[in-house]
């Protein structure tokens, strides 16, 4: 059984995040907006909320595709309406993650934005 350390060690590691969503580090910084080399800071404050903040939409879309790969797939690609056409990696890349934790429910309540 994992202890609640293990499970925070894991979600601080850049390589099982990375393994996770099918991706590379390099793409990884690139989604989080950041240099190529910051997979290897990874625990900087700053890098850990921006990992955060992005698993937390992963996580809450995660059901509705039916795989991680797939919610990392909308995250960076499908533009949320309501929004000029922005993805979610943009929004969070912005600091609006709450903007997009926002639509989720609201999608997920019938409500189309």
């Amino acid at each position: 059984m994992k202890s609640h350390r293990d499970a925070e060690d894991s979600a601080r590691d850049p390589r099982k995040l990375i393994a996770q969503l099918g991706t590379t580090g390099d793409e990884l910084a690139r989604t989080l907006g950041l240099d190529k080399d910051a997979t290897r800071r990874m625990e900087s404050d700053d890098n850990q909320r921006r990992i955060g903040s992005m698993r937390e939409v992963l996580s809450k879309v995660e059901p509705r595709f039916g795989s991680m790969i797939m919610a990392y797939t909308w995250y960076r690609s499908e533009p949320l309406s309501g929004f000029s056409g922005q993805t979610a990696k943009e929004l969070v890349r912005c600091d609006r993650v709450q903007d997009v934790l926002t639509y989720i429910d609201a999608v997920d309540a019938g409500v189309h934005a």
